[in-house]
């Protein structure tokens, strides 16, 4: 084979290797943020289950303050 051929399979070489380290970074990159979004979606659903809804102690809640809210239609 002549040089250039050797040449050439060398620097088709050299930049296959650097497209796959190149790839290889961004997959490691993708996986932490993949495990960033996963932590970030597990605060927001604990935040989500904390500041539910109360129905059931809804209506104890008004039923105790509705002294105060005569008092306050009163005044």
């Amino acid at each position: 084979m002549p040089v250039v051929a050797w040449c050439t399979l060398a620097i088709a070489a050299l930049i296959i290797l650097f497209a796959a380290v190149g790839l290889l970074r961004v997959i490691l990159h993708l996986r932490h943020i993949r495990d960033t979004l996963r932590a970030v979606t597990g605060g927001v659903r604990v935040v989500a289950e904390r500041t539910a809804p109360v129905p059931g102690a809804l209506a104890s809640v008004n039923a105790n303050l509705k002294p105060v809210r005569d008092f306050c239609e009163s005044v």
